[in-house]
């Protein structure tokens, strides 16, 4: 973890109210892994002391990036960041997803931009498998050519219908898992608090791995603070709290202790 000046390289629409931003970053991108964020100083951001964390999406060589949807103060701020300008960053940061762990029967399932280290991901490993990316509409739907590319492949799901099955990506993953047989799948999920509990609680159940990338609020990124603290269980069946930028955001579903 260091802080990094990096210069942006492309700032692009890529569908929706969605965008990439490239930024050369040679030091983080060279140790960046799977999972793992970044958090941006957003210039032009006035009153603002607090960085934001975005997942990071690609890192190669010296290039990184960042998928971000506009959604508040923060983001429309980010809308402005010009080609050339110099961008505050802290990171890489949190523990990654356990590349090890994939097994034979991978299913990512992203929610959203939850997509974008799952893509990542995707692109680092050797096995293959199937990726599940739900929204809610077809303008929410990102990355698919990514997936396809690298031969996963990719089940889509809207709310509304307006692109592949309509419904929640979580019920396009349990017609799924009850076709499997043989090999129990690996779950690596990335998305709004509620589809990584309901992800989490279906692998708990049936006995199989689920790596969840915690989605909490976070104020320093660095674990001083303390707002983004999660319960979770130990080994030896006691709880304790654990902040999810600096422990995590990658933990496995059966030591989450989900608030009632």
């Amino acid at each position: 973890m260091q802080i990094e000046k990096a210069t942006v390289k492309t700032h692009d629409l890529v569908g929706g109210d969605y965008r990439e931003l490239v930024l050369t970053a040679p030091v983080t991108a060279k140790a960046a892994v799977p999972g793992q964020f970044v958090h941006l100083r957003v210039p032009r951001l006035d009153g603002s002391v607090l960085r934001r964390p975005f997942s990071i999406y690609r890192a190669r060589d010296d290039r990184l990036s960042i998928l971000y949807k506009t959604v508040g103060r923060g983001t429309r701020a980010m809308e402005t960041i010009a080609v050339g300008d110099t961008v505050d960053m802290i990171g890489p940061l949190g523990n990654g997803f356990p590349l090890d762990a994939m097994g034979e029967n991978p299913a990512l399932v992203a929610g959203g931009y939850g997509v974008a280290p799952l893509s990542f991901l995707a692109g680092e490993v050797d096995v293959r498998g199937t990726v599940f990316i739900g929204g809610a509409t077809a303008r929410d739907i990102l990355c698919v050519g990514d997936f396809e590319s690298l031969g996963w492949t990719v089940r889509i799901t809207t709310e509304d219908g307006s692109l592949g099955e309509k419904g929640l990506v979580t019920a396009a993953l349990d017609a799924w898992v009850a076709t499997q047989q043989g090999t129990p799948p690996v779950y690596y999920a990335c998305g709004p608090d509620g589809m990584l509990r309901a992800v989490g609680q279906r692998a708990v159940a049936a006995g199989h791995t689920a790596w969840l990338s915690l989605d909490k609020h976070m104020g320093c990124g660095v674990g001083a603070c303390l707002a983004c603290v999660q319960k979770i269980r130990g080994a030896d069946g006691s709880v304790a709290w654990k902040r999810v930028c600096k422990d995590g955001p990658i933990f496995e579903a059966s030591v989450i202790e989900w608030d009632a």
